[in-house]
This record gives C-alpha cells, structure tokens and sequence, in this order.
C-alpha cells in the first residue's frame, strides 16, 4: 500500500534487502574482549543482528571484500573510537567505507567515544593524529589516503554521539535502545506512503497486546498484492519492541522451492530470536525442534510471510502441539489455513485483508502518477476509471501509477499526455487488454498453486462464462466434469473467489484480466484453445468452421462485434466440428442448418434464440444440465425424449410461448424458470410427477389463470400466495405440485388476495 502522509526517517531509502542490522567498528587491541564484547552480546540480547569481524569471517577469507560486504549488507554501524583505532588503516578504511554508505542511503552510524575525546578525533589530535609514512607502509599510508581518513575522523567526530561514562553496563544499555530506536524505522523496509494503514492494523494491534487471548496465530488472508506483507511489516515494526524478540520472515513460498531454502528460514528465525552468530543446523528436521523450544522459552513476535503450502508450516513450526508464549502473524492466500493449527490445537483466529475503497485507491494512485494526494488538473475522471480498475488492489494502483507517471514540468504537451492516459484507460477496458507483468507475477501465483489442474480448468471456466452467476447454478453445470463444488471451495480458499450474500459467484477484475491472460497464452490458433472468450475471436472461429478437438466453452455476442449492423446467421456445422466444446453461450445468433451432430454439450445458453420450436436433434443430447433460452421466440416447448440429466430450464421473456408439454421426460428438473412468459396458457399437469423440482418462477405469467383450462386452480394459486405473503406453509400440494418444491414465485400473475383467504389459515 501506499498513501499520502509521508513515512519518517530511512525506511523508503533502503532499495534492497539487507542482511545485518548492526556493523561493529572496533580496534581489536583496544575492545575486542572488553567493551565491544559486551556491547555485541547486549545487541544480540535485544535481537539486534550484529557484525563482528572476528566471529562472522571464516578463517581463510579474505578480510577485506568479507568487511566491504557486510558494511553494504548492514542497517547502520556502531564506530567504537578508542586509544588506538586511528593506528590501523583497517580501522579507517572501514570508517572511509561506513560514511560513503550514510552518504549514499542513508546507513545510519552512531560514534562511540571509548575514553578519548571527540574534539581530539574531530582534530586529529593526541592519538589520532595521522600522517603519511615512508617504507613498507609507503603504499598505504599515502598522502591521499591520509588525507581521506583525516576527512572522515572529522566527519564521524561531528555526527552525533556518546561518549563512554559511568558504568559501562549501564551506557551499554543506552547504547542499545538507540540503537534499537533508530533501527525501528527501517528494520523492515515499507513503502514510503502509506494508506489506510492505521484503521486496518487496528484489530490485529489489540489482538497482539491481549494476552489473555485464547489465539496464539493471526492469518491476514487475501488476494496478491492486496497488501497484506505491507500491513505485517507496519504492523511488526510498531510492536516488536513489546516482545522479548522478533522475526520476520519474507516471501517463505519463495524461498521454500530454492536449494536449502526452508533450512535458511529456520537458521534466520532462531539467530533473530536468541541473537547471535549464524545458528548451525543439520537438517529440517533439527531446525523444527529447536524452534518448537524457542517457542515455549521466550515470549516472541514472529511473521510468516507469504504461505503458499501448509508443508512450509510443518517444516517452520512443527507438526506438534506446542505450548508458546509469543505471537505469530502469518500472511497467506489459504483462507483455510486454521484447519493446520486447529490440528496441532493452537489457537488461528482468520483476518480477512480489506482491498482499498475508492478514495484510497485514487490516493494511491495519485501519489505514483503525479506524486500528489490528488490526481493533476485535467487527469481528475481518467484517474477515478483507472483507479476503479484496479478495485482496491494497491499493488496494480502502483504499478499503473507509476508506469503513467506525469511530471509537473513535463515539457510535453499536456493533452499529448492525457490522450496516452485515454488509450491505457481503453486498453484497460478491453478484453484484450494486456495485464501489467509484475501485476500478472504476483496473482498467479495463487492460480500456479491450485492442487489439481481441474481446479484451473474450472477457476478459467468460471471467469470465462459464470461471474456473477448463481453458485447453485454453476455447480449443477460444472460438477460432474469438473467436481465443482470442492473446487469452488478449493477456489475461495485460494482468494480467486468469493461468494456474495446472495450466492453469487464474484471474481476481481484483475483476476479476470490474470485469466485471459491465460488463455492466451495458449496457441495463437483460437481453435486450439480450450475456451474463446472474446467475442472477436468466437465470430473468427465458427465462420473459419475449421475443427477443433481442445475447444470445451465458446461464448458469442453478436451485439458486441465491431463491424455487425445485423444479426448474423452461423452455420451449425462448424459447431458440430468442436467435439469436445461442453459450454456453449450465444447472445444474438442466428444458426442454419442441420442439428443432427450437434456437439453433447452441458450447458446451452442461447439468448434471443430466433427459434419458434427446439428441433429434435437439438434436445437429443442426454448430456444437458441446463437450457437457457431467454427472450427467445420459442413457441411451444416439448422434449423430443428423456433428458434425465437436464436439472435447469429457463425460458425467461419467451414473450410468444404458449404451451409447455411432457414435462414427466424431464424426470430430474430442479428448477423451472417461466418469468414474463405472458403468453403462456398450458403447462403440462406432468409437473406433478417432477419429483425433484424445487424452484417454479411463474411471475409475471398472466394468461396461465385466465385460460379455461387452469381457472379450477386459480382460487387454490391465490391461497398458496397469500400463505407465502403472510409467512404461511402449505402441507397439501395444491395444483398437482410436488412435495420438493421448496420456492414458488408467483408475482405479477394477476391473482387477488382476499382478507378471508388470508384469514383462513
């Protein structure tokens, strides 16, 4: 995330990971033994990694690239200015190496004076004064180096320091909770701008300061690049100092798949906690029980970041129940990942990451666009489209924002600039819209992840053909080729779904972009493709009628064709060519020709069908789960034979239908859908026999009651309305209903309720 009010200090200026928190500067002769040793010891003690170069080096290195290195890989240094530092070039060399780090980001550097005095290392005085030599040392000791180190004694004599007093445990101490205040503000690196931080870290802040809280673990779950390592690390850097020690472990699903990579997160976790030089361990194994003691001994924060498997769990944590003291955040996109710790009886209390509402994510994007809180005169509405875009996600909000990145003094043209903000905008829009790469990275990792590749098949069906259908719906489709209903579970529990309130399915839209994406990544060729989606490409196929043996979902909009003034008419064969195609949508089509080897599909969505009867190879198809023919001309609709897996017809908006027959060949139906048929006078007395139907739509169906035929049952209708408005229930089936039917909907049909029918319960 990032946001408008600007972060203190160093923690925007560290570009990259850095491996110690402390560089200890010394004079061996001096401190090695005394002073510095117990400086090193109190700094692991607070779980501040420390370098010294007598305990890190290994014998046989190279002390110079070994110092030179850990000077760049350290947070800041601690300069030890004792007696007899100023003698040894190896000493100046490190301070010389030390400054041109706080020079060039910011590596924070604190002067200890150990019995000298500052203004004589300020001067070069007493025993720092330095001069060129002669001889052997010739080449070190030059007139130019002299003069650099003259310059950086002076340097490092103005910063501010401490001079050593009093007891040195105590100073010691002082020393290390300036340390430790100081490297709070970079110990984990977060963005410069930070957005709605504070309300989000709210409940997870209480919840690590309860400690008679029953939940040892917190999981922040959510999407890719919803913020949820952003928020652990603000989170960590405001309440480490509450615990004995700390540790945050980064990016584990990345570095678990590397060669050793879990023993190295082992190795970090227990050197952060007790302190410390490197901690040896064999094997996995080893590391998982001596982290188990850990965590029963000291009361600790650690953050698992980025779970993708529970494995990494077992291999960091342990399989065991374990008694612990501290508090483990973890950041994952298993929202079901409480089912593991339930297992070992620990405590898992879910957090589900909130994505950015809109005035964040106009911040957000504002501040990586134009650096402002507020998008630039002239980009105001171009900003609130693209930021709607994006949905929340301040990983997309930054990375669109800074790849449209306008300069206040960008010389250019500003309406130049705006028409290429208008083209993104566009290119956003459409379905061929290419997902930015690192956006593309972060949200699969999520897909790449899925246990099974049915849950791929069935996660691209669902983005392809079924956002914002019913989820009932869906699975009733899907299940028997793609075991949908634990892959929809599998799908939310992975964060690429959710299920709204009223049960339908959601995808983000830049989820929807990732699977495209996808997809066309699959051959150029859209015939060898397994689903078209884009209604371009479905009109290029079905009129190229070339065969396909890999094309299972096809979509077609007519409507949404750039060069089609009318409907155009397809030929059936070239569906009869796609031989596995199961998932057929077609809006605004026309279709000539023979049905006799229609393709054995599972779901046929034709809106706007022209046809006034089905033809009888078109119904052949002992395959089909569910027929939607809405606003079509249909006129009377009669299976041609059992259709014993069909479970869903909808006719809605048939305008011209006006008989429903043999109804007992649809032995399995659960739901029948005959909104607005206002023609409709004859729906077969077979509906009786339907056994399993449990929802019938009937609104808006007003000539059923005033046809001869069903006036006997007008009075027994109007009853049955009446029960549902009152909160009644009907014990007898009424209509020759069966016992299933669990809804009956009946608005609109021109049926009055009486005071004494109401009454007549």
């Amino acid at each position: 995330m990032a946001s408008a009010s600007s972060s203190p200090s160093m923690a925007s200026s560290r570009p990259f990971q850095t491996r110690f928190n402390v560089f200890l500067s010394f004079r061996g002769e001096d401190t090695r033994y005394s002073f510095t040793d117990h400086l090193y010891a109190a700094l692991n003690r607070a779980a501040i990694y420390a370098f010294r170069d007598n305990d890190e080096i290994k014998s046989g290195q190279a002390l110079e690239p070994e110092i030179v290195k850990a000077i760049e890989n350290s947070r800041a240094s601690t300069v030890v200015l004792s007696q007899n530092y100023a003698k040894s070039r190896w000493c100046l060399e490190e301070l010389s190496l030390i400054l041109e780090q706080k020079r060039k980001r910011n590596h924070f550097v604190l002067p200890l004076f150990y019995h000298v005095d500052p203004s004589d290392v300020r001067n070069q005085r007493q025993s720092f004064f330095i001069e060129a030599k002669e001889g052997t040392e010739a080449t070190k000791w030059t007139e130019v180096n002299v003069t650099r180190w003259k310059s950086a004694l002076t340097e490092v004599a103005n910063l501010a320091g401490m001079v050593v007093s009093g007891s040195e445990t105590e100073f010691i101490a002082k020393i290390v909770d300036r340390i430790d205040h100081e490297l709070d503000l970079t110990l984990i690196s977060t963005p410069a701008h930070l957005t709605g931080m504070e309300s989000r870290a709210e409940y997870i802040n209480s919840w690590l300061k309860d400690e008679h809280s029953n939940t040892n673990v917190l999981a922040v779950c959510g999407m890719g690049g919803s913020g949820k390592t952003t928020l652990a690390q603000y989170i960590y850097n405001s309440n480490k100092h509450n615990f004995e020690s700390a540790c945050f472990l980064e990016d584990i699903g990345k570095h678990s798949k590397e060669t050793y990579g879990l023993l190295g997160q082992q190795k970090q976790l227990l050197t952060d906690i007790l302190g410390g030089k490197n901690k040896m361990i064999s094997c996995v194994a080893e590391g998982t029980t001596k982290i188990n003691n850990v965590l029963q001994m000291k009361r600790v924060l650690i953050v698992l970041d980025d779970i993708d498997e529970l494995d990494e769990l077992d291999a960091i944590l342990g399989t065991k129940a374990t008694y612990t003291q501290g508090k483990i955040i973890v950041t994952t996109r298993l929202l079901n990942i409480h089912s593991w710790f339930e297992s070992i009886s620990w405590g898992c209390h879910v957090h589900e990451h909130k994505l950015l509402n809109d005035q964040e994510s106009l911040e957000v994007l504002s501040y990586h666009a134009f650096g402002s809180k507020l998008p630039l005169e002239g980009f105001g509405d171009l900003a609130v489209q693209l930021a709607q875009y994006c949905g929340g996600n301040p990983l997309a909000l930054k990375v669109l924002g800074s790849s449209l990145f306008v300069s206040v003094e960008d010389p250019r043209e500003r309406n130049y600039i705006v028409e290429i903000w208008k083209s993104r905008s566009n290119s956003m829009s459409s379905l061929k819209g290419d997902l930015d790469s690192k956006i593309q990275g972060v949200l699969q990792k999520s897909f790449d992840s899925l246990p099974h590749a049915r849950d791929k098949e069935l996660f691209l069906h669902i983005v392809a053909f079924f956002v914002g259908e019913d989820e009932d719906y869906v699975v009733k489709i899907l299940e028997n080729d793609w075991h949908a209903k634990d892959g929809i579970m599998t799908l939310i529990n992975r964060c690429l779904l959710t299920i709204s309130p009223n049960k339908k399915l959601v995808v983000h839209q830049l989820l929807q972009d990732m699977a495209r994406t996808i997809d066309r990544e699959e051959p150029k060729d859209h015939a060898k493709r397994s689903r078209v989606w884009c209604d371009e490409e479905s009109y290029c196929v079905l009129t190229k009628g070339n065969v396909s043996e890999t094309i299972e979902g096809l979509t077609l909009d007519t409507r949404k064709l750039k060069k089609c003034t009318k409907v155009p008419t397809i030929k059936t064969s070239s569906l009869a060519k796609m031989h596995k195609l199961k998932l057929l949508q077609l809006k605004y089509v026309k279709l000539s020709g023979s049905y006799k080897n229609f393709p054995n599909l599972r779901w046929l969505c034709w809106h706007s069908c022209y046809l006034r009867t089905i033809p009888l190879c078109l119904l052949m198809n002992s395959f089909l789960v569910a027929i939607d023919l809405t606003d079509g001309n249909l006129e009377k609709y009669e299976p041609p034979q059992v259709l014993s897996s069909l479970k869903i017809l909808n006719l809605t908006g048939c305008r011209r239908l006006v008989s429903i027959r043999k109804l007992w060949r649809l032995p399995n139906l659960e739901t029948l859908i005959l909104c607005d048929c206002n023609s409709l006078t004859h729906v077969c007395e077979t509906i009786g026999s339907l056994q399993r139907l449990a929802l019938l739509n009937l609104v808006g169906c007003t000539k059923l009651w005033k046809s001869s035929w069903n006036q006997k049952h007008v009075y027994q209708l109007e009853r049955i309305k009446a029960l549902c408005n009152v909160g009644g229930t009907q014990e007898q089936p009424l209509l020759s209903l069966p016992r299933s039917l669990r809804f009956l909907f009946l608005d609109y049909c021109d049926l009055e309720c009486h005071n004494d029918l109401i009454h007549a319960q």
